[in-house]
């Protein structure tokens, strides 16, 4: 897989998890107006969101485990980086939705 083709997959997974990180800030902002009924379906969409960028990270993943030659640069990095802390943030934001479920 060229750098170019790496690029373009690590394009690929900032998209999505930058559109399921949007939901989720979404989810926050009903949670704390009370639009309650709105959030369930943000995180969906938001899980949906990284479930795709996610496999496109086990892609590279399964290049990597068997050996292939990677030429991975800074927008790979990137996209690694943005999709983790978007998994993190999946996870906090369903306890913050329940803190303001509760008040």
């Amino acid at each position: 897989m060229s750098r170019k083709d790496i690029g373009m997959l690590g394009f690929e997974i900032v998209a999505y998890a930058g559109d399921a990180r949007s939901g989720l800030l979404e989810a926050i902002k009903c949670a704390r107006n009370g639009e309650f009924d709105k959030i369930d379906g943000l995180v969906e969409n938001a899980q949906e969101n990284l479930n795709i960028a996610h496999a496109k990270q086990t892609e590279m993943l399964a290049l990597d485990a068997q050996g292939k030659d990677l030429d991975i640069g800074i927008i790979m990095i990137h996209a690694q980086d943005h999709l983790m802390t978007t998994m993190l943030l999946k996870d906090i934001v369903y306890d913050i939705c329940e803190i303001y479920r509760k008040r």
